[in-house]
């Protein structure tokens, strides 16, 4: 039996670059000579959280139903099974398939992390890189430093290709970023986990632009979970072709006048040359901001209205003695205009985990919101109903759809006339309130012990906090 292309060691390809005065040109250069020492202290400790969260993320994220649905498609195919899936231990599949089925375990409660401008980067690189060190050959297995250095790779791309239209900064109307720049920096983390040389890498971003793109109406949905799914399967397609000698156009993040590359996913887009790692006018993002974990799984806009109806609903404790729905006349929402997270009666899961009536509600009637939260019959209760049916929106001019400026508040108009008010302008978990360590760990063995024995899940903490010890970087992989 011929051995699979895939695990054959990549070959030696002459390969037409950018020039490096131009932006792709920068990021190509940035991916290929990229190396562990220009990660910072702070860099590797945030990155490494991420990993863990996403980790715990992916692997809760394999029960759901939509998860079940992709693996069960993707198990239709035959082909060289190498590569493992969140919390299936013996099932294997094919590398592309296996960051495919991953990510959308990754994305498939909304449960994954966010930053700002707004995307959820490490569900887009995390399981790519996870395949492809699977992927390789056994005598040329990446180092755990490897691994760490190639997911900051995939997320400096991310993060400046974010910052290349004022249009990213708010939350989304369009398209979802992820499956935008989340194939990217796919492609930009596969390349640097396989050694491409600069001009590969041009040409891998370059592929990857030609894949990428997903619209926002399919947002509270089963298929928003795809969005990041292929993110991170296409963007190591991209690599794995560009490796092999296919090219795109090496000027795909630069801004040419009448002929649309990335640029075609903005109406501002004022591209910037991303500066060689090491010099002193670079500093990776990841330095400057940290990263926003969920405590519950629903989008992110839902924290600050979650924390705002906790607040409010002590306020109500105190002065009632207990929370009875029944001496609430209304209840008054101020929350930013965003189409899809405003929905008054949702009536599935994937809505509700995008809908600022309902999580305020629950949060409100139950003193938290958890995954139980997101079950049928939490949301079909009755009681819920009742009050999600004395809901008034505002939509005050200073709260924008922007994850750095916006605020929750949430106002109980009692039939008493009296009103209690709880306001959140920055939850707990958002980078500028970020989970403690103590609080990061407690949500990972909640998740992962879901689909694994204690042992295992302690196994995952210690190898992912001693990441850069490892000499086979695989092994994480074969430890979910």
């Amino acid at each position: 039996m011929s051995p699979c292309p895939l695990l054959c060691p990549l070959p030696a390809v002459v390969a037409r670059s950018a020039p490096e005065d131009t932006v792709t040109g920068s990021f190509a250069s940035f991916i290929s000579a990229a190396r562990a020492e220009h990660l910072s202290q702070t860099v590797r400790q945030r990155s490494k959280r991420m990993i863990l969260d996403s980790l715990g993320v992916g692997l809760v994220g394999s029960t759901t139903r939509v998860f079940d649905i992709a693996l069960r498609y993707c198990r239709l195919y035959s082909s060289v099974a190498v590569s493992s899936v969140y919390g299936k231990p013996g099932v294997k599949l094919s590398p592309t398939l296996a960051a495919f089925t991953n990510g959308v375990a990754t994305h498939s409660m909304d449960f994954d992390d966010t930053w700002h401008p707004a995307t959820h980067p490490s569900g887009a690189v995390l399981p790519a890189l996870l395949a492809a060190s699977q992927m390789l050959p056994q005598n040329t297995k990446p180092s755990g430093l490897d691994f760490l250095l190639a997911f900051n790779v995939g997320l400096e791309v991310q993060g400046r290709l974010m910052h290349f239209s004022t249009e990213a900064h708010d939350i989304p109307k369009r398209f979802h970023p992820p499956s935008v720049v989340g194939t990217l920096g796919s492609a930009a983390a596969t390349a640097k986990l396989l050694s491409l040389s600069s001009a590969q890498c041009c040409h891998a971003l370059g592929i990857a632009a030609s894949l990428a793109g997903a619209p926002m109406a399919n947002a509270a949905t089963q298929a928003k979970p795809l969005h990041v799914g292929n993110a991170t399967r296409l963007g190591l397609e991209a690599a794995l072709l560009a490796a092999r000698g296919m090219e795109a156009s090496p000027l795909i993040l630069d801004d040419i006048p009448g002929c649309s590359g990335f640029s075609a996913f903005y109406g501002v887009y004022q591209p910037k040359p991303l500066p060689a790692p090491g010099q002193q006018d670079h500093q990776f993002l990841l330095e400057k901001q940290d990263i926003a974990f969920k405590r519950f799984p629903a989008h992110l806009g839902m924290h600050w209205v979650v924390d705002a109806a906790l607040s409010v609903r002590n306020l109500f404790v105190n002065y009632a003695g207990s929370f009875s729905p029944a001496l609430i006349r209304s209840i008054l929402l101020k929350i930013p205009v965003s189409k899809y997270i405003n929905r008054p009666f949702p009536s599935s899961e994937h809505q509700a985990r995008h809908s600022f009536q309902f999580n305020a509600c629950a949060a409100l009637l139950d003193g938290e919101v958890g995954l139980g939260s997101f079950s049928e019959s939490s949301i079909q209760r009755q009681e819920l109903r009742e009050l999600l049916g004395k809901v008034v929106v505002e939509h005050p001019e200073d709260n924008v759809a922007n994850f750095d400026k916006m605020y929750g508040e949430v106002a109980l108009l009692l039939h008493t006339g009296d009103v209690l008010t709880g306001k959140c302008d920055t939850f707990y978990g958002h980078w500028r309130k970020p989970l403690s360590k103590e609080s990061l760990l407690k949500k990972f063995r909640s998740n992962a012990s879901h689909v694994l024995p204690e042992e295992k899940v302690e196994a995952i903490i210690a190898l992912v906090d001693n990441l850069e010890d490892l000499s086979d970087s695989s092994q994480l992989a074969c430890s979910l």
